[in-house]
């Protein structure tokens, strides 16, 4: 909570695409702003079309920068997502960074669209099916990143093949802890597959550190320990330095599959480093995606 990086890159990014999930409040936002700011063509992936047009329009005024476009995307079905990257893949050549930044946090138990426990529906497969349908683009963009938003929290997450949906025991807590665990997972896994193909994309989880955010809004006890402690925590701006680092750092190529906090690379838990869970979550995500396993 005390420790706090920040980006000092000054790469500019005109000619350059990139996609922020969850970009209209928070460090979404503000990874958005920055991105804007250095030239890039933004586009802000949200569930809330309305309240993504006013964080639009509030972008380009404080930059400058008209190309801050806003499409839908609910992360919490699939049929979203599908439209999303089918419209983005008609409409940009291009796209140079990914920021799976959206996420769910201590939500009573529900499931997605499709059926998914919300945490690892929302959190993980998710963002695993976007990138998926994005990928290809990546490629044809290198060199290209995509920038995944964890948390130290998953220090306390495990992987329960037998219970992923949350149906035989649930607690909201642990859920965020165990879709925080598999977007390290997922991030690993991609990157020693990228790798071993030499696509030229690189691929990076990240801490954003403890955040004054809406992600707590579905707990009235994290709000009040948020309250308490809103001298420690940090600001959105402050939480989005690690998502820019990764994003924007040059030589960060080598580091590729790295989990990162306060942009440094940063311990992860031995559960996230189990390469044997990275690939069955692998394999386990195509199939509840209808993905082909290869």
């Amino acid at each position: 909570m005390l420790s706090s990086g920040v980006c000092t890159s000054t790469v500019q990014l005109p000619g350059k695409v990139a996609v922020v999930t969850g970009a209209n409040t928070g460090i979404g936002k503000e990874t958005a702003k920055e991105l804007a700011r250095r030239g890039a063509r933004v586009y802000l992936a949200c569930r809330d079309v309305q309240k993504a047009e006013l964080v639009a329009r509030e972008i380009q005024m404080m930059t400058g920068n008209q190309q801050v476009l806003v499409r839908k995307l609910d992360l919490a079905d699939t049929k979203s997502i599908r439209a999303f990257a089918k419209r983005f893949l008609e409409e940009e050549k291009h796209l140079h960074i990914l920021i799976n930044n959206a996420g769910v946090m201590m939500c009573p138990y529900s499931k997605t669209a499709d059926g998914f426990e919300m945490h690892i529906g929302v959190n993980h497969l998710g963002h695993f099916l976007l990138t998926h349908l994005l990928l290809e683009k990546l490629k044809e963009s290198a060199p290209s990143r995509v920038v995944n938003v964890s948390s130290l929290a998953h220090h306390l997450g495990r992987i329960h093949f037998h219970n992923l949906q949350g149906e035989k025991f649930y607690q909201s807590g642990l859920a965020y802890c165990h879709s925080k665990l598999a977007n390290i997972l997922f991030t690993q896994e991609l990157a020693r597959r990228l790798k071993a193909s030499g696509s030229g994309v690189t691929v990076y989880s990240v801490h954003p550190g403890t955040v004054s955010s809406e992600l707590v809004r579905h707990s009235a006890l994290m709000r009040w320990i948020w309250w308490i402690f809103s001298f420690l925590i940090k600001t959105p701006q402050q939480g989005a330095q690690t998502s820019l680092y990764c994003a924007l750092t040059e030589g960060l190529e080598v580091l590729s599959g790295n989990h990162f906090s306060d942009c440094h690379v940063a311990w992860v838990s031995a559960q996230a480093r189990n390469e044997t869970v990275a690939r069955r979550l692998w394999d386990v995500s195509c199939d509840l995606l209808g993905i082909p396993v290869d």
